[in-house]
């Protein structure tokens, strides 16, 4: 593959919230997603929210700007590539709250 995937979480990491609630926009991640999409590189979204609480993260993330590739799924390539789809996301770099922070990923890959 020429592009790396990236999968983000949302509460706490796209979106200073307060769960189920929506609060305000975390600026540098999303301008950094924004520029890794436009290289051609691949973003999922990679939440617990499901239902109205996942529709209402995908449209205030529609409203930043920001679509996915996938949503709580693998890629359809990926899938393809190993021939079942595995509750594991594969992933190149995974941003979390309660993992790596902009800053770190920044170092790692400019």
């Amino acid at each position: 593959m020429d592009y790396r995937i990236i999968a983000v979480d949302f509460d706490g990491t796209l979106c200073y919230s307060n769960w189920p609630e929506l609060g305000e926009p975390n600026t540098p991640l999303i301008e950094y997603l924004l520029q890794e999409k436009a290289l051609g590189n691949k973003i999922i979204l990679w939440t617990c929210r499901a239902g109205q609480a996942l529709s209402d993260a995908t449209n205030w993330c529609q409203e930043q700007g920001l679509t996915f590739d996938a949503i709580n799924d693998n890629l359809p390539e990926i899938v393809e590539m190993y021939g079942n789809n595995s509750r594991k996301i594969t992933c190149d770099v995974y941003i979390d709250d309660r993992n790596m922070t902009l800053d770190s990923i920044k170092q790692c890959y400019g």
